[in-house]
Order: structure tokens, then C-alpha cells, then sequence
């Protein structure tokens, strides 16, 4: 799912919950990962999450449905793009646009994930 779709989903979504339950639906959609990506483990997660790249496309995997989620829109904002698109990229404002109601330890996970995508 292209992070346009995302956005405007969840923008139509005012209750919390229903968000967050979107946002696990998301997790549910996230393409397989090609056997050939390279996979990173993302520190600072409350969950296992990996961030994998092949090219310029971008996956990922967790192991809770709401981190799967996160990974998915993520990743759905970065791929297709390089490095230095990335960089010049404001994610962290662009995923706060999205209101999603997540606690002080998700929040860091997906801090952990948009810097190591600032750092490829």
C-alpha cells in the first residue's frame, strides 16, 4: 500500500482505537521480504522490528501487529527513494502529522526507525 493511501485512511479516522486498529491492519499488508534484502534490527523497539532495503524499495517485519504497522507506513514513506532523499525528508514531523495515539515506548521505536533511515 502506497503512504498516500495510508495517510488519507487514517486521516478520515478520528477515534484512537479505530486508528490503532488501522494502523495494525496495515502491519497485515506488508509485502514479503525478497530473500536477497539486506535486514537491520532496529534498536530501541519495544518489539523486535527489522527494516530491510533492496535498492530503493524499503520492507520491514516486527513481531507485534501494531509495530508491524508502524514498519509498514514507515517503510511506505521512504520507499522508492534514496538515501539523500531520505535525508532531506522530515519524517518525524510527517508521521506526526498522522495522530496516531502510541505510548512513550512505541514512540521511540519509531524515532529508532526514522534515524536509522536519516543515517543510510
Amino acid at each position: 500500500m502506497q503512504y498516500a493511501e495510508m495517510k488519507n485512511l487514517l486521516s478520515m479516522v478520528s477515534d484512537p482505537v479505530e486508528k490503532l486498529e488501522m494502523v495494525m491492519d496495515f502491519g497485515k499488508r506488508l509485502p514479503v521480504v525478497p530473500e536477497n534484502a539486506v535486514c537491520h534490527e532496529i534498536s530501541g523497539c519495544a518489539s523486535y522490528a527489522e527494516i530491510c532495503i533492496k535498492g530503493n524499495n524499503f520492507y520491514g517485519k516486527a513481531d507485534s501487529a501494531l509495530v508491524s504497522g508502524i514498519v509498514a507506513i514507515i517503510t511506505a514513506m521512504v520507499d522508492g527513494k534514496t538515501p539523500e532523499e531520505i535525508k532531506k525528508l522530515d519524517l518525524e514531523s510527517e508521521f506526526s502529522s498522522l495522530n496516531i495515539n502510541l505510548g512513550t515506548g512505541r514512540l521511540g521505536g519509531v524515532n529508532s526507525m526514522i534515524r536509522f533511515l536519516k543515517n543510510l
